[in-house]
């Protein structure tokens, strides 16, 4: 799975927003840091196991919790079209 190219991220101290500059979802997407994390992986094709991996070289998670982040991030996006594949 990929993040769509159109989505156009900007980071802000803690906080993350994204907007889609094709037009065809017209909002702005908040999230933290770990959700901004999960963004830019998603930068590059990359699966649900890598994510999980990277979430625990990079945060002090369980793996049930990184599990969870990428499944709420990941249904998120692609609820709103964002993510490729």
């Amino acid at each position: 799975m990929k993040l769509k190219d159109s989505y156009i991220s900007h980071k802000n101290k803690n906080d993350h927003m994204m907007i889609d500059s094709s037009g065809k979802f017209a909002g702005i997407i908040h999230g933290n840091a770990t959700a901004a994390f999960i963004i830019e992986c998603l930068r590059t094709e990359t699966t649900r196991e890598e994510l999980i991996a990277k979430i625990l070289d990079m945060y002090d998670a369980t793996e049930k919790e990184a599990a969870e982040s990428v499944d709420i991030v990941v249904k998120a996006l692609s609820g709103i079209g964002a993510i490729d594949g």
